[in-house]
């Protein structure tokens, strides 16, 4: 039966309810608070109780305090990656050159770049509707967003200069698709869920290169599972990098952490005349 033109805020809990939303309160306040006019709130009603991922409806996500738009099609941004920001900016308080790779929303690049006063952030992804996504986010810090294959689609006269390097790589293992809830596997697109055999595909390519676009001392960042984690390492550590996990119990997150070496000190012997 179609939504009635006009619901009530009663009639929109009972409509996300009857649907399956666990959480029909929250969510009725959020569509009640975003829709302009009736009609507007009666296809967002449809939309979610159809499946459609709140921020989808919405068109935008809470991450690390800011709105972050998102389009149809474009990974949503979860909350427990907030950790990894907050790691991020404990290892390089004073970054100056920051890269989100596999930036989706761009939402680790925008939140990176508001705290970060004066940083230039550039993102990457090879989804052209998540970099179409990502230039909307990052405009305001003036920030930007490259399409491409990971480091390939990054400016050259980068490499060697990336103080911080963030990558939510897609970690899922392709066995494990099919197993997600459907806003994820119906919704969103599977470059950014898909992440090979074990999970680790991608994050390996990304380890593999990240010494030499790190400047000595630049610090990558990857979130990956707690089964994975000692597997991460691995590459991490394969990849030249010196590598330890975070973990963060509130959000049951972890954050694989790899710093280049600082460039070694050449001393020159003093010849006596």
């Amino acid at each position: 039966m179609p939504t009635p033109s006009f619901l009530s805020p009663a009639a929109v809990v009972s409509a996300l309810r009857a649907a399956g939303c666990v959480f029909a309160e929250d969510e009725a306040e959020l569509i009640l608070a975003t829709a302009r006019d009736a009609a507007e709130l009666a296809s967002m009603v449809d939309r979610r109780a159809a499946g459609l991922p709140l921020e989808h409806v919405l068109g935008w996500a809470e991450f690390h305090g800011l709105r972050i738009a998102v389009e149809p099609g474009v990974f949503v941004p979860r909350r427990r990656t907030e950790f990894l920001v907050d790691r991020a900016l404990a290892e390089v308080p004073d970054a100056s050159v920051v890269v989100d790779l596999c930036c989706g929303s761009g939402a680790l690049g925008a939140a990176l770049a508001a705290a970060l006063d004066g940083a230039r952030v550039h993102a990457a992804d090879i989804d052209p509707a998540a970099v179409h996504c990502a230039r909307r986010n990052l405009a305001p810090y003036g920030g930007h967003a490259h399409q491409g294959d990971l480091y390939a689609a990054l400016p050259t006269a980068l490499r060697g200069r990336i103080g911080l390097l963030a990558a939510n790589v897609p970690y899922v293992p392709t066995p494990d698709l099919p197993l997600l809830p459907a806003e994820a596997r119906d919704h969103e697109p599977a470059t950014a869920l898909d992440g090979g055999p074990d999970g680790l595909a991608v994050l390996r390519r990304v380890a593999a290169g990240a010494p030499d676009w790190l400047a000595p001392g630049g610090r990558l960042l990857s979130e990956t599972s707690e089964r994975q984690a000692p597997a991460a390492v691995a590459a991490f550590t394969k990849a030249g990098l010196n590598a330890h996990v975070a973990v963060s119990q509130e959000w049951s997150a972890h954050v694989v952490i790899g710093v280049r070496d600082e460039a070694p000190v050449i001393m020159i012997p003093m010849i006596s005349a």
